[in-house]
């Protein structure tokens, strides 16, 4: 089955964590044997070989760099000038990737379906296809610097990450997105970018829903029915997005399945998270939706986690072959499958780029 990944940090991997992703995962991990300076060192779960054996052929590839005021308990840059800086090295290791055939970006229809099309085929090793998307807008200084960006490809963009944000409240905060918010919100929607709501606090979430227009999705974000905390969505929340034709992509960091997960602590073995519980998300929201059109897989794996915050049953990204059987056994149906792993994001891009 063909996987389309809705969220995945791979050139935070590579720059900020220095993980060659052209290296097999089992290489990764043996090269971090004894580091210490985060929790997932050699328990990583992605690299682009990982993907390719588990046909992730496509996916939403991020740049992320938070701005962060003096006194914030957050880490992040202490400008937004730095921040841009981060972002514009992140974008030059994908070109980095481009030049030597691992990946290739997709910023429109025709480059789309070809790529579709090339990934049908047998044959040699494929690149793979990315659309760029920036995490949380902090490294955007002025709206210039936004057009700069979607010149060079960028097709999606997420207002905030975690905490209070330059254009607005993230996950963890409270408050609007005020008048740079509704400015940069104007702008997205006059490039026809596409709005990645995830990490959207609640109140900014529906300022935004109120005054935005374009096309919308949620790249990472799971159902508040499961784990009851602001980072998920509910299903008045989820609602709103299906009524506007998005999809939201199922995030596999455990403590966004079951209640309860103390980081650090807390086992996927002890806590049953396994790819079940991604199930559940997913049929959560075909349940509301009343069909299979609205949802899809956004794993954020190694989103600064690993094995040790990821389902059990996963030891790498190429395992996500194993939920199709598990919705099958739910009951969905072939169409239903391919909907859900590649055809809803597939299609969503169709229409927005058409």
């Amino acid at each position: 089955m063909f996987v389309f990944d809705a969220h995945l940090d791979l050139a935070m991997n590579a720059l900020e964590w220095n993980r060659d992703l052209t290296w097999t995962v089992e290489e990764i991990r043996k090269s971090e044997m004894g580091m210490t300076d985060k929790p997932d060192r050699g328990k990583n779960t992605v690299s682009l070989q990982a993907m390719r054996k588990g046909n992730v052929g496509l996916c939403v590839a991020t740049q992320i760099a938070r701005y962060v005021k003096r006194g914030s308990p957050l880490p992040g840059w202490n400008s937004q000038h730095q921040a841009w800086a981060q972002t514009q090295g992140q974008f030059a290791w994908y070109k980095a990737m481009e030049e030597i055939g691992e990946m290739v970006q997709i910023t429109n229809i025709k480059e789309l379906k070809a790529h579709i099309a090339l990934w049908k085929k047998d044959g040699s090793k494929k690149p793979i296809g990315y659309i760029l998307s920036l995490e949380g807008a902090d490294s955007i200084v002025t709206i210039e610097h936004l057009e700069k960006s979607h010149k060079m490809g960028l097709r999606a963009i997420g207002p905030a990450h975690y905490g209070p944000g330059t254009y607005a409240h993230g996950t963890d905060s409270i408050g609007g997105i005020g008048y740079k918010g509704k400015e940069l919100l104007k702008k997205i929607e006059e490039l026809n970018l596409i709005l990645d709501a995830t990490h959207l606090c609640d109140m900014s979430f529906w300022e935004t829903m109120k005054i935005y227009n374009g096309p919308v999705w949620a790249s990472h974000n799971n159902c508040r029915k499961f784990v009851n905390h602001n980072r998920q969505f509910s299903d008045e929340q989820i609602n709103e997005l299906i009524s506007r034709k998005a999809v939201v992509g199922i995030a596999l960091d455990a403590w966004m399945m079951v209640p309860n997960w103390i980081r650090g602590k807390s086992t996927p073995k002890e806590m049953g998270v396994t790819l079940n519980k991604v199930v559940d998300n997913i049929d959560h929201i075909c349940q509301l939706a009343g069909n299979s059109l609205h949802v899809g897989i956004g794993t954020d794996l190694d989103g600064a986690f690993g094995k040790e915050q990821s389902p059990e049953d996963l030891n790498t990204i190429a395992d996500l072959q194993k939920i199709p059987v598990l919705l099958s056994k739910r009951g969905y149906s072939d169409g239903d499958v391919e909907n859900i792993m590649h055809l809803n994001f597939i299609k969503f891009l169709e229409r927005t780029w058409n």
